[in-house]
């Protein structure tokens, strides 16, 4: 996969902080975003340590000391269930998804390499996402979860959208 480069270098949305452009009710939720991340209640430890992986492969933050959280805040969706209203007729409800998601992302891992998807060298990670990606993929998990439409519509959509929900992404 190619480097990550934000389109937006050098802005910073926290210097709006204390401008007109912020409410106190802005404020007080990009201060919970920023302050209050939430705990693992969805993700068994071994989905949480998966997706950690592959967002560090979709949004790779090589820059900062401390990475923005991002499996923290789709954990809390989940374990909330809130959704985004609709679903693919191909897909299963999203939380049967994500748990049958990084099954099968662990799955390719080993059918291609012989190892769990959070212990490969980057390259091979980014070829199990390639493979996800490209519909290149076997295994029982992938015929009940579309693996293309997995990658796009709920995996890909959801890391990059958590990284730029939060303030200091941007």
């Amino acid at each position: 996969m190619t480097p990550f480069r934000t389109p937006y270098v050098g802005y910073d949305v926290l210097a709006k902080w204390n401008t007109s452009s912020w409410d106190d009710q802005t404020r007080e939720v990009l201060r919970k975003r920023l302050t209050e991340v939430p705990a693992r209640r969805f993700f068994s430890d071994t989905e949480w340590q998966t997706l950690e992986a592959v967002c560090g492969r979709l949004v790779p933050q090589p820059e900062r000391s401390d990475p923005i959280p991002i499996v923290p805040w789709i954990d809390e969706k989940l374990h909330h269930d809130r959704r985004d209203g609709f679903r693919y007729d191909d897909m299963p409800p999203l939380r049967e998804a994500w748990r049958l998601g990084l099954a099968g992302i662990d799955h390719e891992s080993h059918r291609r390499f012989g190892a769990e998807f959070r212990s490969l060298s980057e390259a091979d990670q980014d070829a199990v996402l390639r493979a996800i990606q490209t519909g290149d993929v076997d295994g029982e998990v992938w015929a009940c979860l579309p693996p293309q439409r997995f990658f796009t519509t709920v995996l890909l959509k959801e890391v990059v959208g958590e990284y730029y929900a939060q303030p200091a992404a941007g």
